[in-house]
């Protein structure tokens, strides 16, 4: 009987151990920003060439749903209309997509998620590193 009560407390530790392993804990890290629902992050090259990422964690409690992940891009001169990479639905609290950009020094990005109810939530922007000028 002792037995069964010892791999239930280990049981229960581990599904606690899970809730803060994917819910977003502490400030965002860089390309991340905190919505009502969770996190939203956007990384990739800025300012280069490459692979972009879209990733969308839900706060614990929240059901699966279907979420539509993308960017959008700013210069100096216009902000252009968000695009997307697709729909994804969340599984295990969590959804991302991925997509190649090739985006120019001074350029900036941000994440951009839209949700079933048509509620869009977007991350601030995250501008390529200028080179320093002499």
């Amino acid at each position: 009987m002792r037995r069964s009560s010892t791999a239930g407390a280990t049981g229960l530790a581990l599904v606690a151990a899970a809730f803060f392993v994917l819910a977003p804990v502490g400030p965002p890290p860089a390309g991340c920003d905190d919505t009502p629902e969770g996190r939203l992050c956007i990384e990739g090259p800025i300012g280069a060439k490459g692979t972009f990422t879209t990733r969308y964690t839900q706060r614990p409690g929240h059901p699966a749903t279907e979420v539509q992940l993308g960017y959008q891009r700013k210069d100096h001169r216009l902000t252009a209309f968000a695009d997307w990479f697709g729909t994804e639905r969340t599984q295990h609290g969590r959804a991302e997509l991925t997509g190649t950009l090739a985006t120019l020094p001074g350029e900036c990005i941000r994440g951009v998620l839209r949700d079933p109810q048509g509620h869009t939530r977007a991350t601030t922007w995250h501008c390529a590193q200028q080179p320093a000028r002499h």
